[in-house]
């Protein structure tokens, strides 16, 4: 399952596309997994749906979205809540 799942960061834009774009074309799977955690939701949001209208269009949508937050210790050694996001495409 871990194997198509994309994490978005800091990398460019379009290298997360084109992940998309690979992981259904090349690799044939049928269910992909964008995730990404604070700053990072917007951008894996923007990223989905590039991939579903524009690059696969009518090839892929959208089947869930899942919301979540991570706690962790961040390097001062407090308490942080992270909001997390899910979101699972799937071929036509």
């Amino acid at each position: 399952m871990e194997d198509n799942a994309i994490f978005v960061g800091e990398k460019p834009f379009m290298n997360y596309v084109t992940s998309i774009v690979v992981q259904f074309s090349t690799k044939n799977a049928d269910t992909v997994f964008v995730k990404a955690r604070g700053k990072f939701i917007s951008r894996a949001v923007d990223i989905v749906e590039v991939a579903t209208k524009r690059f696969l269009k009518d090839q892929i949508k959208v089947d869930s979205i899942n919301i979540d937050s991570d706690e962790f210790q961040n390097k001062e050694g407090k308490d942080v809540r992270v909001s997390t996001i899910e979101l699972v495409l799937v071929r036509l």
